[in-house]
C-alpha cells in the first residue's frame, strides 16, 4: 500500500509538472515576440521605447507591421510617431542584411534636432528584426545628407545613445584632417573638412565615416575606400584604435595602392588626440591580407612619407 501511494505521488508530481511546462509554452505562444518601437518625446530631447507584442516572424511581413507602428499615434501622449503625417515613405528594400528607406522631399526640410531623432528611432526599431542590421535613408533615390553635405551612409542601432537625456540632439562642429588620395593614386593628400556632427557618434567612427563618403565638393582629393563599406566596430583602447570593417572593404573599386587606403585611414585617425596606433580587422579576422600584400595582424603608425 505504502508502494503504491508513493507510486501515485509521483506520478501526480510529474503530472503537474508536465502541466506547469505546458501552460508556461502556452503563454510564452500567447505572449508572441516582443519588440521595442522607439517614438520622439514632444520636447525633442530624446527616443523612448514601447513595446510592442506581435506573433508575425516572416521578415517582409514584420517589417511591414513595424513601419507601420512607427506612423501609429503613441498610447502616451507626451510621445509622438517618427513617421508622422508630414512624412511620406515612398518605398523600401531589403539586400542582404541592409534595409533601403526612400523618402520624398519632405523629409529634407525636417529640423535638424528632428531628424536625426526621428532617425534614430527609425533604425533602433528596424534592426530588431532578424536578418536587418544596417538600414540606409535615401530622398528620392538620392543618399540622405548631414549638416555639412556629407552623406550619412549605413546605420546601425549601435550608432544611436539608447538615452532618456538630451545626449542624441547635441550638435557639435569639429574640423578634421583628412587624409585621401592624390590622382595617380599612390600617394596622400590633406583635406580639412568642418563637420557638424551628433555628440552620439565617437569621432573615430566620424572620422571614417567621412573616409568612406570620399572627398565633396571643393575638395582637391580621390576616394580611397570603397563608399559600400560597412563600420561593423571601432573602439580606441590605451591609445590604439581598433578598426572592424566588414568584407566590402575588401573590393577596391579605385585605382589606388594598398598603403594609401591603409594610411588613409590611418593617419586620419592618429590625427585625433586620443590615437597613436591603428589595429584594422575585417568581419572581426585581423589575420586578413589586403591585396594579397598587406597583413591586418600589423598595428598601423602614422606614416607621412606618401603625403604630398
Amino acid at each position: 500500500m505504502i508502494l503504491k501511494r508513493k507510486g501515485k505521488a509521483v506520478f501526480l508530481f510529474i503530472f503537474l509538472i508536465v502541466m506547469i511546462c505546458a501552460c508556461g509554452r502556452q503563454r510564452e505562444k500567447e505572449q508572441g515576440n516582443k519588440y521595442a518601437v522607439y517614438y520622439v518625446n514632444y520636447d525633442e530631447t530624446g527616443i523612448y521605447p514601447q513595446e510592442y507584442v506581435t506573433e508575425t516572424t516572416d521578415t517582409g511581413e514584420l517589417l511591414t507591421e513595424l513601419l507601420d507602428q512607427l506612423h501609429a499615434v503613441s498610447e502616451k501622449l507626451e510621445y509622438k510617431a517618427p513617421l508622422s503625417d508630414n512624412i511620406t515613405l515612398l518605398d523600401y528594400s531589403v539586400a542582404e542584411d541592409q534595409l533601403t528607406l526612400n523618402f520624398d522631399d519632405s523629409y529634407r526640410y525636417l529640423p535638424v534636432t528632428t531628424e536625426v531623432l526621428v532617425r534614430a528611432a527609425i533604425v533602433r526599431t528596424l534592426t530588431q528584426i532578424e536578418g536587418i542590421q544596417y538600414v540606409s535613408f535615401q530622398i528620392r533615390t538620392e543618399p540622405l545628407l548631414d549638416a555639412s553635405g556629407a552623406v550619412i551612409g549605413i546605420m546601425s542601432a549601435d550608432l544611436f545613445i539608447d538615452n532618456a537625456g538630451n545626449e542624441i540632439n547635441t550638435y557639435e562642429k569639429v574640423k578634421l584632417k583628412l587624409y585621401l588620395a592624390n590622382e595617380a593614386g599612390d600617394g596622400l593628400t590633406t583635406v580639412s573638412r568642418s563637420v557638424v556632427y551628433s555628440s552620439n557618434i565617437s569621432m573615430e567612427r566620424l572620422v571614417l565615416e567621412q573616409l568612406i563618403a570620399g572627398p565633396v565638393e571643393g575638395d582637391k582629393a580621390f576616394p580611397t575606400i570603397n563608399p559600400a563599406t560597412k563600420i561593423i566596430s571601432v573602439n580606441v583602447k590605451d591609445g590604439i584604435c581598433y578598426v572592424d570593417l566588414d568584407n566590402t572593404f575588401l573590393t577596391q573599386l579605385y585605382n589606388v595602392t594598398s598603403d594609401v587606403t591603409i594610411y588613409s585611414i590611418t593617419n586620419s585617425l592618429v590625427e585625433l588626440p586620443n590615437i597613436n596606433k591603428v589595429q584594422m580587422s575585417i568581419d572581426g579576422d585581423s589575420t586578413v591580407n589586403y591585396k594579397e600584400n598587406t597583413s591586418f595582424s600589423t598595428v598601423f603608425e602614422r606614416n607621412l612619407e606618401l603625403v604630398e
